[in-house]
């Protein structure tokens, strides 16, 4: 038997053994936070037991798993047990499963609180007949005191038999990651005191069947990312949403096993930005559209069987949708509260998937009346409590997508019989009317400038205005004609630029040569006063003492940080197709040569960028 071990910081026993318990938790029910190979896992069954003995536990396992032989229990029970006298023990029975195509395996997990131990083993070819229990792949977790100190604790994990460990690179990577890697979890999670304001992710659905789902989705769409041709990143949005179609048509084939239905359902994306969510969504079969204020570069790629239609929308009677079976809010932005409202009042039947990224509220920006949570925390609350207001049973979810608004929230029951939805109706409108009257404690009216409140990019919700509306009568009539609420102004068309990113390509050259011989002046005349330096490495060190200097190059190292979007690799088409600024500017020319600089050396290195574009 291999062991190693790990030590604790000090506390209580009581302290001591939650926190060694809320870890075990985590690598048995969440294995895939620790191992990034894994989708997740399945619990099968779940018993709790007080045997006076391990000979105790061989009806239990029995029925677990009926295919075991009463002669593999008597070898391994032993083995794994030790001289266990009794005391609670907890057996679960998961299934583990990958995000390839491998296939999963079933573990059986005992629980001894007694003993503070957990112990995991593998079960092969698990089913009615015959299975066997891996023993080569057993281990187990167990968290002990320091002799001569009660305060001090260590963990330790324990592998039965280390030389015949089998490691696939899966389910089962080497020993060495179990002790540098899972152990080092293990005591982190025991250490930790934080408590989830979310739901596990997945939890409504089946993750054996997602993972199937997301990687044939995933091998169908990747090539996506080669010509997106919209400026956000390609990995981020094509992945994501690859894997929110996963995640809807998982949810929307169990909806259609629950009712007998045959039929697919049918769909809205209201806000649909690139459009690739409704896109997936009709290939798969699901007969939908699209409604997005503005109309992207791509949707000219997917071809006539996607529908996407460019209509600003606004809350009323006018965008009612009687024919739809779910309306969808993914990064729907202003119209995010309105999506249950929608929902309810378009038919009984309809009903609404929403993932909120940016936060407003009827009308305006939304502002949190508590502190207890964090912003997202609240904003999901009231999402939730508008569903709750409008009839529904509100369900919520963590998706698993790149992106840290990764919560949605679902309304496919009502709560009410469809002979209520009168009355309904009117405790919706009243709760919009005090909403919008009492202004969420800030001021409601008018709409300023509603263009730099609605343009905010999706990705970086932090420049949102804080100052929007301007106060104004009380007598103000929010309900008009058949507009939902005065004043409601979607997102302009064209969006207004914020920055400098559509000054002209000349303009912003003219300017950066203006500043950088302005530098090189300054810097060259500061070292005429300088013996011991030259003009080449003193003023060509970047940032110096405050002072802004241009960079050596050539001395730079690659030590920071990359982002998510540097981690790219260059495409190779984007090399060579502008001109070095350093050669063509600099009085020493680029410090780099032409094989490692990206940019052409004279004009005999340019090169035509070419952006091929392809129908998926």
């Amino acid at each position: 038997m291999m062991a190693a071990c790990r030590r604790l910081g000090p506390r209580g026993s009581l302290e001591a053994s939650a926190g060694f318990w809320a870890a075990i938790d985590v690598w048995t029910l969440k294995p895939q936070v620790a191992n990034r190979r894994l989708s997740g896992c399945r619990l099968e069954a779940e018993r709790e037991e007080s045997c006076s003995a391990a000979v105790g536990l061989r009806p239990l396992l029995a029925e677990l798993l009926p295919g075991l032989s009463a002669r593999e229990l008597d070898e391994i029970l032993p083995a794994v047990m030790g001289e266990w006298a009794g005391g609670r023990l907890k057996v679960l029975l998961r299934t583990v499963i990958p995000k390839t195509q491998a296939e999963s395996c079933k573990e059986i997990v005992f629980q001894d609180f007694q003993n503070n131990t957990a112990t995991f083993i593998p079960v092969e070819g698990c089913n009615t007949e015959s299975c066997t229990l891996k023993k080569s792949n057993i281990y187990s977790f167990k968290l002990q005191q320091i002799e001569g100190d009660e305060l001090l604790w260590f963990i330790s994990v324990s592998i039965l038999c280390p030389e015949e460990w089998v490691a696939d690179g899966i389910l089962y990577p080497k020993t060495t990651w179990l002790i540098d890697v899972l152990l080092t979890k293990i005591v982190k999670w025991s250490t930790e005191n934080k408590k989830s304001y979310f739901k596990s992710t997945l939890s409504l659905i089946s993750v054996e069947k997602y993972s199937e789902y997301y990687h044939r989705l995933k091998a169908r769409y990747k090539e996506m990312v080669k010509v997106w041709p919209e400026v956000t990143n390609p990995e981020k949005f094509v992945y994501e949403d690859v894997a929110i179609a996963t995640y809807l048509l998982v949810l929307w084939e169990n909806e259609r096993a629950e009712k007998g239905l045959t039929a697919k359902q049918s769909f809205i994306d209201l806000g649909c930005g690139n459009g690739l969510l409704v896109h997936i969504l009709t290939n798969e079969g699901h007969p939908g559209r699209g409604i997005d204020v503005r109309k992207r570069k791509i949707w000219d790629m997917y071809g006539p069987q996607t529908c996407l239609k460019e209509c600003a929308i606004t809350p009323s009677d006018d965008f009612l949708f009687p024919d739809v079976d779910w309306i969808i809010g993914n990064h729907s932005d202003e119209l995010t509260p309105w999506i249950p409202v929608v929902a309810a009042r378009s038919s009984y039947s309809c009903r609404y998937f929403v993932l909120p990224c940016c936060f407003f509220d009827f009308y305006g920006k939304y502002c949190r009346r508590q502190t207890k949570s964090t912003q997202y925390r609240a904003y999901l609350d009231f999402i939730t409590e508008v569903g709750a207001v409008c009839g529904f049973k509100v369900e919520e979810d963590c998706l698993r997508i790149p992106s840290t608004k990764r919560v949605c929230l679902i309304g496919s029951q009502r709560t009410y019989a469809v002979s209520g939805e009168k009355q309904l109706d009117k405790e919706r409108t009243q709760y919009i009317r005090e909403r919008c009257c009492t202004g969420n404690n800030t001021s409601w009216g008018e709409v300023k400038d509603t263009a730099p409140l609605f343009t905010c990019d999706i990705m970086d919700c932090s420049n949102i205005d804080d100052i929007m509306v301007q106060e104004t009568s009380a007598e103000t009539d929010f309900f008009v004609s058949n507009k939902w609420v005065a004043g409601f102004k979607p997102r302009e068309k064209v969006e207004k630029v914020r920055n400098c990113a559509a000054l002209p390509r000349d303009f912003v050259d003219d300017i950066v040569l203006q500043v950088a011989k302005a530098l090189l002046k300054a810097n060259q005349d500061n070292c005429e006063h300088s013996s011991d330096e030259t003009s080449t490495g003193h003023w060509n060190k970047g940032v110096v003492r405050g002072n802004v200097q241009i960079r050596d190059w050539s001395k730079e190292t690659q030590t920071k940080i990359l982002s998510s979007d540097s981690k790219r690799k260059l495409p190779s088409k984007a090399c060579k197709t502008r001109l070095c600024w350093f050669f063509v500017n600099h009085p020493d020319g680029c410090p780099r040569t032409a094989e490692k600089c990206p940019f052409a050396h004279g004009t005999e290195e340019l090169r035509s960028r070419t952006n091929s574009r392809k129908i998926i």
